[in-house]
């Protein structure tokens, strides 16, 4: 069975609206149960998002991807990219988290929309988990103020 390894925080790269004048902050840190996607979305001059990525290789024959998280109530984004890139169209599935409560989560390929920028892009080609290079997690749609997301477990769920 694969699991990515949650502790590792060196690959995790926090991206935040600071690339479009925002001032949002996003970190990634080891905790007991694994690791903690935290900071503070702001919607000031103009932004609204934080979000951390990593490159990865998923393994092949996979059939969907499980999270184990424990949120704050708030919606997340789970986001896979087919290149390595730091801009181009991303493959997002939303998330709805209760606050304090582990939840496991399941995502198949057909969970993931292909965006740019928050804006879908119908013509993308389809989605294939062999096809991904980078993994991350996003908060925006104007959740203003702090957030905490805990990460037990990232496991691809094989045929």
């Amino acid at each position: 069975m694969w699991q990515l390894d949650l502790q590792e925080v060196a690959p995790w790269l926090a991206v935040n609206d600071g690339v479009m004048g925002g001032i949002s902050q996003a970190r990634y840190r080891r905790i007991e149960e694994g690791a903690r996607f935290e900071g503070e979305v702001s919607l000031a001059y103009g932004g609204g998002f934080a979000s951390i990525r990593r490159p990865v290789r998923l393994p092949l024959k996979m059939v969907a991807l499980s999270l184990r998280v424990r949120g704050d109530g708030q919606r997340y984004q789970l986001r896979l990219r087919t290149h390595g890139g730091f801009d181009g169209v991303v493959y997002a599935a939303g998330f709805d988290t209760v606050a304090g409560q582990w939840q496991t989560l399941r995502f198949t390929l057909d969970d993931f929309q292909a965006t740019y920028r928050g804006r879908p892009v119908p013509s993308a080609p389809a989605l294939d988990w062999q096809d991904v290079q980078q993994l991350g997690l996003l908060i925006a749609d104007k959740q203003a103020g702090p957030f905490t997301l805990d990460l037990a477990s990232l496991t691809a769920l094989q045929e």
